[in-house]
């Protein structure tokens, strides 16, 4: 079996449900994509002028970005306590991969950090940059093969941190 790339995402050994094939997960999987990828566009958080206005709290601040997270939780809040939280198990019955892991630490704290920097600088974060692919700015390509450089690098360092 091959080493998975980041340390903290474990293959999975366990196979569908019977009643669900892969197909039925791939295809879930692509209309969850392709409904994340057009809220991001209509919502225009694929705009980094739009993030960096959310950000500006001392300047001009652009609260959209924040009606679009209280969109988010709005939907997924009454979802998750009537279907997710007691079953541990997807609509299609396979298992949930929740996180476990409650403290917060040093990794967690520095890779935030890390991250926000990052996010605060360029407007953009990994899903808006996947998404603004289409518009085949050869900046957002850049981002993104720097994005995974990043975490590569991360990942092997990771164990250094504690």
């Amino acid at each position: 079996m091959n080493k998975p790339i980041f340390s903290d995402v474990k293959p999975t050994t366990e196979p569908p449900t019977s009643e669900v094939s892969n197909s039925k997960y791939n295809v879930v999987a692509l209309l969850a994509g392709l409904l994340f990828g057009a809220g991001l566009t209509i919502s225009t958080m694929v705009d980094p002028a739009r993030v960096i206005g959310f950000l500006d709290i001392l300047g001009a601040w652009d609260p959209a970005l924040a009606f679009v997270m209280l969109g988010g939780i709005a939907v997924y809040m009454p979802l998750y306590w009537l279907f997710v939280r007691n079953k541990n198990k997807a609509l299609l019955g396979g298992p949930l991969h929740l996180p476990t892991k409650q403290e917060i630490d040093k990794p967690l704290v520095l890779g935030a950090s890390i991250f926000g920097i990052g996010w605060g600088i360029t407007g953009i974060c990994p899903g808006p940059a996947i998404t603004n692919l289409t518009s085949g700015d050869i900046s957002i390509f850049a981002f993104i093969v720097a994005m995974v450089i990043g975490m590569l690098i991360a990942t092997k360092y990771k164990s250094t941190l504690g």
